[in-house]
C-alpha cells in the first residue's frame, strides 16, 4: 500500500525478485493508496491536530485500501505491517518468521509526518523499522523487506545454500567471497579455495565468519551460539592466530649460502628446545650439526624462507635415494619405482613459530622439486611430532608407512613416512 506503486513495482519486478514473479512463486501487488480517497480532490493526507510541521495521511483511504487487499486475500494468514521508524528493529530473524507463518503480508507505507495513530491502532498487527533512522516515507523500507521475505520463499532462489550461509542466518555475518581472475591488481585469491578440498574449504569460510562477526559486529558476536565443538575448534585456532607474529614482508625461498649457516643452526638450536619442551625425542643429540649442513649448502639443496631480508626457516630437499626408505613397513610408497626427493631438516625461527610459515616452506620444497624434475616428494617425522604431522598431511601428503633413521644413535629411531605424488 503506497503512493508510489509504480515506482516499488518497477523496482520489486526486476531480477531474481521479478523472474520468481512470472513464474508464479511470488505475488507482488503494489496498490495506489491514493484510489481509494472519498476525497474529489484524491486527497490523502491533512494538517496534524495540535499544530506541527507537515501533514498526516487520513485514516480513512488507508482503511479502505486495507479493505480492499484484505478482500482478496481469504483463506490466506494475512499479516499487516507498518513501516515505521518506532517499529521493531527489522533482523533476519524476523524474515524467517514472516516467511514462515504467513501467506500474505501487507505493507503499509507512510508518507509525509506519518499517518493517524486511529489506523495504526485498529488496523496494523505489526510496526518495523530498518533502523534508528527517519526516511521520507515507507516505500524503501517495504522493499528492503520484501526482498528480505521473498528471497526466503522456496523456488525463488536456485538452491537453500544461497540464503542459508549468507550474513545474518546464523548469527554470524557471511565469509569473505571471490571470483575471476585469481590475482588482480597484486591481491590474490586465499588459496584455500583453489585446491578443490571441500572439506578445508568448508573450515576455512566458517573461521572466517567467526573472524568478521567478531572484528565488525562484536553485538551479534556475544549473542552467537558457538558451542558446538567445531565452532570451538575454530574459537581457539582464532585465538592462537590472534598471538601470531604478523607478517608484514613478502615471503620468499633462495638457496642457502656458507654465511648462512650460523642463523641455521640457531634455527636448529630453536627447533630442538621445542621438541624438548614437548618430549619429543627429535635431534635431542648433536644433529643436525654444520657438517650435516655443508654437503646441502655445497649440492645447493639447502634453502632458506625470508620474511622480507630477514631469514625466518631453513630446509633441505635431497635429490639422492635414502637408504632407509627403502625398508619401509606396515605400508608401501605411492611411487616405489620413481624418482623421488626428500625433505628433511626443516626448521624455523623461535620468532616465526606459529606464523603460517611452516605452509609456505612445504609449498616452496614442492616448487623446488618440481623444478628439479622430481615427481614425488618424501619425508618423514617422528612418531610423537603431532604438530608436524598435522602440517605435512594438510598440505596433502598421506601417510605411507614406518621407518627406521640412523642419524641420532641413542635416541628413537623411529619415523613416520609420508610421501606426496606432484
Amino acid at each position: 500500500m503506497t503512493l508510489f506503486p509504480s515506482t516499488v513495482h518497477a523496482v520489486l519486478h526486476e531480477s531474481i525478485l521479478g523472474r520468481a514473479a512470472a513464474k508464479g512463486i511470488i505475488e507482488i501487488n503494489c496498490i495506489q493508496i491514493r484510489d481509494f480517497t472519498e476525497n474529489k480532490q484524491c486527497q490523502v493526507d491533512d494538517y496534524p491536530y495540535g499544530g506541527g510541521w507537515g501533514c498526516v495521511m487520513m485514516a480513512q483511504p488507508l482503511k479502505k485500501c486495507l479493505d480492499h487487499v484484505l478482500s482478496s486475500a481469504e483463506g490466506l494468514t494475512s499479516r499487516v505491517i507498518y513501516l515505521s521508524p518506532q517499529g521493531a528493529p527489522f533482523t533476519q530473524e524476523t524474515a524467517k518468521r514472516l516467511n514462515r507463518d504467513y501467506d500474505h503480508l501487507v505493507l503499509v507505507c507512510g508518507h509525509y509526518e506519518g499517518v493517524d495513530e486511529r489506523f495504526i491502532e485498529s488496523c496494523v498487527d505489526e510496526e518495523l523499522s530498518l533502523g534508528d533512522f527517519v526516511l521520507t516515507g515507507g516505500e524503501i523500507a517495504a522493499m528492503a523487506v520484501t526482498d528480505a521475505v521473498c528471497r526466503l520463499v522456496p523456488g525463488v532462489l536456485s538452491d537453500e545454500e544461497c540464503y542459508t550461509e549468507e550474513s545474518h542466518w546464523d548469527g554470524l555475518l557471511e565469509y569473505p567471497q571471490y571470483t575471476r581472475p585469481e590475482e588482480w591488481e597484486g591481491l590474490h585469491v586465499p588459496e584455500v579455495l583453489l585446491n578443490g578440498d571441500h572439506a578445508k574449504i568448508s573450515h576455512w569460510r566458517r573461521k572466517q565468519q567467526l573472524i568478521r562477526t567478531k572484528a565488525k559486529r562484536p553485538d551479534m558476536f556475544e549473542k552467537a551460539d558457538l558451542s558446538s565443538p567445531t565452532d570451538q575448534q575454530l574459537l581457539r585456532e582464532i585465538a592462537r592466530d590472534a598471538a601470531r607474529l604478523p607478517l608484514t614482508e613478502p615471503l620468499s625461498c633462495r638457496p642457502a649460502a656458507m654465511d648462512d649457516l650460523p642463523v641455521i643452526l640457531s634455527m636448529v638450536s630453536d627447533a630442538r628446545s621445542v621438541l624438548a619442551r614437548r618430549h619429543i625425542d627429535q635431534w635431542q643429540g648433536p644433529y643436525p650439526t654444520a657438517e650435516d649442513f655443508l654437503p646441502d649448502i655445497e649440492r645447493g639443496e639447502c634453502f632458506l624462507i625470508l620474511h622480507g631480508e630477514e631469514p625466518a626457516g631453513v630446509f633441505c630437499l635431497s635429490h639422492a635415494p635414502q637408504q632407509e626408505y627403502a625398508a619401509l613397513t606396515d605400508g608401501k610408497w605411492l611411487s616405489p619405482d620413481a624418482p623421488y626427493c626428500t625433505l628433511h631438516r626443516v626448521a624455523l625461527s623461535a620468532k616465526y613459530r606459529g606464523s603460517g610459515i611452516s605452509s609456505f616452506l612445504l609449498r616452496q620444497a614442492e616448487q623446488q622439486a618440481r623444478s628439479s624434475g622430481f615427481p614425488a616428494i618424501r619425508t618423514d617425522t617422528h612418531r610423537k611430532n603431532k604438530a608436524m604431522r598435522a602440517l605435512i598431511l594438510s598440505e596433502g601428503y598421506s601417510f605411507r608407512g614406518n621407518v627406521l633413521v640412523s642419524s641420532e644413535p641413542g635416541h628413537d629411531p623411529h619415523r613416520q613416512a609420508f610421501e606426496k605424488l606432484l
